[in-house]
Parts: structure tokens; C-alpha cells; sequence
């Protein structure tokens, strides 16, 4: 895995093999982050990165200047290896081992940014959009994006705008309702 961008670009970080993950490629994490940085500015976002296995996506929003980031999965092994890099980089994420969805059920603050990468099998990708959504997570202004396989349709949730693919990995991008209709 590599660092795309930022303060440490080009910096590879080996995780360990035994990890239960599937990181976002380096093709669809640049993609992603060259549409958000048109959006965002890094350095004033608050970013909630779910099922973050590896931390592959937060250390790309912390080499790019985001302060304020929480990485949640539920993997013991997985938010080790986080805490370890993030000490390592000096990145000050916040790791949190947790079940995504129950933490977004339980969430006491609302997020910029939210990134979620489950599983491509995974059963509760509308569940999950429908709780960012309804549980008020964004911010205004907010977005939130779910990756996903080509099977998953997320385009008929309230919230919904766009979806890009990049070769085999799909966004399906979300924000609040009540910022669509503003936009009008």
C-alpha cells in the first residue's frame, strides 16, 4: 500500500498478510481523492473512515492535512496495526474497535467526511447509508462515501448524488438531503 499524496507521498506501508482486509487500490484511492480535493479542504475537515482495515484511507487523509480523523473497525489486529502506524507517522488518528454500524448508531458528533469500505459481501450497505443519513452524521456541506462491487446499487437512498466507478471498486457518494435541495 502506498500514500498517494500529501506529506508523505509515496511512503509504503506494509501491513501485516494475516489482516482480513481488501484495501482500496492505489488507481481508485488517487481518483477519489482528486474529486474530493476539489470539494474539501483537508485541513478543516472532520473525517469518520468505517471499516478501515489496514488504515489505507486515513493515512491518506492525514498526510494530507486532515487533524481531526477517527478510524473504526471492529478487527483487533486491524486497529493495532493503525495505532502502530499512526504513532509511527505521528498522525493522531483517533482508532476506535468497534462494529461500524453500531458505532454510527451510538455516533455523538457529526463528520465532513465519512468513508465506509465494508466487505463487498457485506448485507447492510443500505442500512448503513440510511443511518449516516437519518441519524444526522454529516455536517452541512457533508458527504459521505460508501465503496462498493458492482452488485450494489446504493442510487435509490435519500441522500444519494453521484456514483463513480475506477475499474472494478464503485463510490457511491451521499450527503445530507436538505444540502440537494439547497443546491437547487
Amino acid at each position: 500500500m502506498r500514500i498517494v499524496s500529501g506529506k508523505w507521498r509515496s511512503k509504503r506501508i506494509t501491513a501485516p498478510k494475516n489482516l482480513p482486509t481488501r484495501p482500496t487500490t492505489d488507481f481508485a484511492k488517487e481518483s477519489l481523492f482528486n474529486v474530493l480535493n476539489n470539494r474539501f479542504d483537508f485541513e478543516d475537515v472532520r473525517v469518520l473512515d468505517l471499516f478501515s482495515g489496514t488504515g489505507n484511507i486515513s493515512y491518506e487523509f492525514a498526510s494530507r492535512g486532515t487533524v481531526d480523523l477517527t478510524a473504526v473497525d471492529q478487527n483487533r489486529n486491524c486497529t493495532r496495526f493503525i495505532t502502530a502506524t499512526s504513532e509511527e507517522l505521528d498522525a493522531g488518528i483517533h482508532v476506535v474497535q468497534a462494529d461500524a454500524l453500531q458505532y454510527v448508531r451510538r455516533a455523538s458528533t457529526s463528520f465532513d467526511l465519512i468513508f465506509a469500505d465494508p466487505p463487498y459481501d457485506w448485507e447492510h450497505y443500505e442500512n448503513l447509508a440510511k443511518s449516516i443519513i437519518d441519524l444526522g452524521l454529516l455536517r452541512e456541506g457533508g458527504e459521505a462515501i460508501l465503496e462498493h462491487s458492482d452488485q450494489t446499487d446504493l442510487s435509490h437512498l435519500p441522500g444519494f448524488f453521484a456514483h463513480r466507478r475506477y475499474g472494478h471498486v464503485n463510490f457511491s457518494f451521499f450527503s445530507r438531503p436538505q444540502d440537494l435541495v439547497a443546491e437547487d
